[in-house]
């Protein structure tokens, strides 16, 4: 047998690397999804609904057409619009998302603003009249949860701009605040840590709610099939995000406390819309949290 040359131990070399390399790559446990912003992996109890942002008024197939557009202030202008699916056809017929078929939203782009609505359905279009008491730019948003959907927690968020032409005074965007009342003087405490929440995480954010006289709230009136709504908006994006409420009815709260499921996609500020039944009337509170 001949000696092995130089070039001849190189080849040997190299073939030994390509084999160990095959191995190693056959071997390798595969790779798990990719998960977009609403779509994090995380542990079932803290998991949320992933869901679309309504930065587009086309997602997942489905699209947001115009019919009736705002276009002047008032306490009862009208909006119409109809939801085409990936047939290209309107669809009228959702699975319930808080006992709702559709949920429609209104926010001015300094959070001044903000209504949540539930339009009603004729033929294949949907009604609702929004008040508009003055001018900026707006987006509306449409949320809902397809028939064919593969999770029911998974709604689909469609966002669409539109502008009231006139004066328009603006409100800054209140600073990050662990409190806020709302206008029939209920206080709302953020007890929950890390003051900042971070991005991409499930996270569980906790409030007390405090009667006007500031006693714990023990008891709510139910609300859209739960003790509460929450509904965040990116401050500069104008993103929309959807919080799910933890306590089930009829469970006491602990100490007023009412607790949302959250995942926030970016960093930056996001005003929090917290709605809650007490005493046959809605109230609502608005509070900013940083995101870092």
């Amino acid at each position: 047998m001949r000696e092995l040359r130089f070039t001849d131990w190189v080849f040997v070399v190299l073939a030994v690397a390509i084999v160990a390399a095959g191995a190693l790559a056959l071997f390798r446990s595969p790779p798990g999804p990719a998960h977009s912003a609403h779509q994090l992996a995380a542990p079932a109890d803290l998991a949320p609904a992933a869901h679309s942002d309504g930065l587009s008024e086309a997602e997942s197939g489905y699209r947001f057409e115009r019919v009736t557009v705002p276009s002047t202030r008032g306490p009862a202008v009208p909006v119409a619009f109809r939801i085409l699916g990936p047939d290209g056809r309107p669809h009228t017929r959702f699975l319930d998302n808080q006992t709702k078929q559709l949920h429609f939203f209104v926010v001015r782009d300094d959070m001044h603003v903000f209504q949540h609505l539930h339009p009603t359905l004729v033929g294949d279009t949907w009604h609702v009249d929004v008040r508009l008491d003055d001018g900026g730019a707006y987006r509306m948003f449409a949320e809902f949860v397809p028939l064919d959907t593969r999770d029911p927690r998974h709604p689909v968020v469609l966002g669409v701009p539109f502008s009231v032409p006139g004066d328009t005074t603006l409100v800054p965007v209140p600073a990050p605040a662990a409190e806020a009342v709302t206008a029939t003087g209920f206080t709302v405490t953020r007890v929950d840590e890390p003051d900042q929440p971070a991005p991409l995480r499930p996270q569980r954010l906790r409030f007390a709610i405090r009667a006007p006289d500031g006693s714990p709230v023990r008891a709510l009136d139910p609300h859209l099939g739960a003790y509460g709504h929450m509904t965040g908006f990116h401050t500069m994006l104008l993103s929309a995000t959807h919080l799910h409420p933890v306590e089930p009815l009829g469970v006491p709260l602990v100490d007023g406390e009412l607790t949302f499921q959250a995942t926030f996609a970016d960093r930056g500020e996001y005003r929090l819309f917290l709605e809650f039944a007490h005493g046959g009337a809605v109230h609502t509170a608005a509070v900013t949290v940083a995101v870092a």
